[in-house]
This record gives C-alpha cells, structure tokens and sequence, in this order.
C-alpha cells in the first residue's frame, strides 16, 4: 500500500467528504467545491491530518485562551453551504473571515460572474484570510476588516447572506443588505444553545425553513448573554440572555437547598443525540437557561447534569432545575430526566420532564423560528414563545 498516496492532501479531502456524506446529503455542487478547495492551505500551522479531521482548528485566539477565530469543522461548513443554496453569478456577503476557507468554497460556487465579500472586526484575522485566499487563487474575493454588524452596503445588495461567527441578534443592516428573495443563514444564540438557522423573507417578518446543532465562536459587540455564578466555591454557574429577569442573587447557593429528582420513561443508547430538548424547553418557559458544572461538582454529586459544561436548566424565583441522565440495567442505554433545587425545584423538574416527554413523541423535529424586527408588530394570532432582543423578536413554536 502506499501510504504517501493515502496520506496525501487529495486522498485526506477525498476522505473528508466521503465522511461528510454518511450523515449528510449535499449538492452535487457544493461535494464538488468541498473536494476541490485545498482546506489545509488555509490551516498551514495544523498538521494535515488536523485540516481534514472532523474538527474546528484554531487559529487566533486572546492573551486569556478565549478563541477569537477559528476553522469550523467541516459537517457544518457543508451543512451550511447546502442550507445557503448558492448558485452561479450571485453577490455573497460573509460575516467571519475566519482563514478565507470559506470565502474560497463560496467563491468557487458562484463561479468568475459571482462576487464574496468577507468581513472580520480583526485585523489579524482579516491579514490571515487576505494572505490565504491570495496564495490559493482568490484574489478576487473581497476581504475587509469592519465590524460585521454593519454589513457592506457599498458591495450589495447581496442573494445570500451568511454568518460564520456565533450571532446573538440579527442587526438590520443584514435584511436591509438583501435582496428580496435572499437568503440568511447563520448561528443563532438564544437561551444558553447556539443552532444554526436559514433564514427567508415573509412580508414583514423571516421565517426558518432549516435549523442544525452548531457551535461557533461569538461574534464580538453582541454581549446578549451573562454569566452568574450560584455556588460559593464557583463549582457551578448558570449562563442566560440579558431579556430574562433572573435574581441571581436569589440563586447563590441554590444547589445545597432540598432536592428532588424526576425520572422520565425515556431511554437513549449511548451515541444517541438529545439536544432538542433543550428547543422544546426554549420554545416554552421563559426560564430556559444553560447550567455549566465544574468536574469537582459532578465528582461530588453537587451538581451532575447530562453535559457538565453545557446543559438545560430551569429558573424560578430562587429554585432551579437541569437536564440529567443515569445508565439503566440495559448496557449502552441511558435513561432522561431532571433534578431540581429549592421550593419549586420538583415543579420544575416535571416540567423538564414534560419536554423530554413531547422530544420523545418526534426526536428529529425542530421549532419554527419567526424574526420579526423591532418595530414590527406581531400580529395577535400568532402562536409560539416570543424571546425579545434589542433588535429582533424571535418567536418559536412547534
């Protein structure tokens, strides 16, 4: 065998993709681009392995380790491509410059009669992504360094528009930089998770026709989000959106108050994904939030949810309640349910309960997500949980 050839970049991209297709169908178009950009060019500090492993790589990050930019990992890089649908000739905006691999992916969809413009707040990564794309054959591709939030008006109006940074609210410069019948897709935050959401325009509103697990950095000059510590030894904290009135105060210390635990019927096996609870528990309580554990916590049984670092919870008037699992007597097979903390924490615990109860009914399905900027009145008969945020109204339902 030879394993120079196996281990070249052609048999590593090759072998990406064919990885990418067991757990997605993509375009013809979209494989096309994935095999032909050469993604360890844009990654040249990585090993090649690395490049082409089912992983996000690092490439900039602050003086405290907190990552600033990164390579995404390759599943959603296509995930993302398919729910863009980009054809020949269009004008693309890109909100994260990240290396400039996705700038090249794009630009090679839209072919020599599209345009990509990329836009990073950073200098550095825009330096990196311009030095990237010109030494692989996209000098076309326009890189600027800006705050993403204001788009690039001068380049538009764009068909597509999509955000490769973690998006807490969507700024208006990006409807108002699409054209009519464009598209938006792009990680969206809200309640402690981050899905990745397209985005199409409905008379006076946007509404999702795809919604997929993701992960991404934050987007910088969007802080939606706190963090409050409920433990006096900082064993345990609670992450949640600005809109949400929550005495954390109130919350100090909760996790050493009474403590009832609820058990469902539901059972998973061990590889089995059950991230859409936390959207059927976003999509009805106010009181969603994320619970981060730290590993002495869950070694002591402080505080043990189903994700130390990131898993649901539920908040109400200084009691609390998260997302559990322990293994049942059928190897491989966990069963769900919740643990609660203070005088509403078995109250709330059903109510997680209840949620893992309607994701069992249809555990593929995701909510409907409507955006209707502020200003814009939703009308009465529409139903659905309404999260507020400055310049949007997000409204979910099933």
């Amino acid at each position: 065998m030879d394993t120079t050839a196996a281990t070249s970049p052609g048999a590593l991209r090759d072998r990406m993709v064919d990885r990418i297709l067991t757990s997605q169908d993509l375009p013809p178009w979209v494989e096309t681009a994935l095999r032909s950009v050469e993604r360890h060019r844009y990654v040249p500090e990585a090993p090649l392995t690395d490049a082409y492993d089912e992983k996000a790589v690092i490439t900039h990050a602050f003086p405290d380790g907190t990552h600033l930019s990164c390579a995404s990992g390759p599943t959603i890089v296509a995930a993302m491509l398919t729910a863009l649908d980009v054809r020949p000739g269009q004008r693309i905006l890109e909100i994260g410059a990240g290396t400039g691999y996705n700038a090249a992916l794009l630009a090679t969809l839209v072919g020599t009669g599209g345009h990509v413009t990329t836009i990073d707040i950073n200098a550095d990564v825009t330096a990196a992504a311009r030095r990237n794309l010109d030494d692989t054959g996209f000098p076309h591709v326009r890189v600027l360094t800006r705050d993403g939030a204001d788009g690039a008006a001068a380049d538009g109006p764009f068909d597509r528009v999509i955000v490769t940074v973690g998006a807490w609210d969507i700024p208006q410069a990006w409807w108002d930089q699409l054209v009519p019948d464009g598209r938006l897709v792009l990680p969206l935050r809200w309640r402690g998770t981050t899905r990745a959401v397209a985005l199409t325009r409905q008379d006076d509103h946007w509404k999702s026709d795809w919604v997929f697990l993701c992960g991404f950095v934050p987007m910088l000059g969007q802080p939606g989000e706190r963090k409050s510590v409920i433990h006096p030894d900082g064993l345990a904290a609670l992450h949640h959106d600005l809109d949400q009135p929550i005495d954390t105060e109130a919350l100090r210390g909760v996790l050493d108050r009474e403590k009832s635990t609820v058990w469902s019927d539901v059972t998973v096996h061990g590889q089995e994904p059950f991230d859409r609870v936390w959207l059927h528990l976003s999509a009805v309580d106010d009181g969603t939030v994320r619970i981060e554990a730290d590993q002495q916590a869950v070694t002591e049984g402080l505080c043990t949810p189903a994700i130390a670092s990131r898993s649901p919870a539920l908040v109400k008037d200084g009691s609390l309640a998260y997302f559990t699992i322990r293994r049942t007597s059928a190897p491989g097979r966990w069963q769900l349910g919740a643990i609660g903390h203070g005088p509403l924490g078995h109250r709330l615990a059903s109510r997680i309960v209840d949620q893992i109860d309607a994701w069992d009914h249809d555990r593929t399905a995701d909510p409907e997500i409507l955006a209707f900027p502020t200003g814009t009145p939703i009308p009465n008969q529409t139903k659905g949980k309404i999260i507020t945020k400055p310049e949007n109204r997000l409204v979910l339902r099933y």
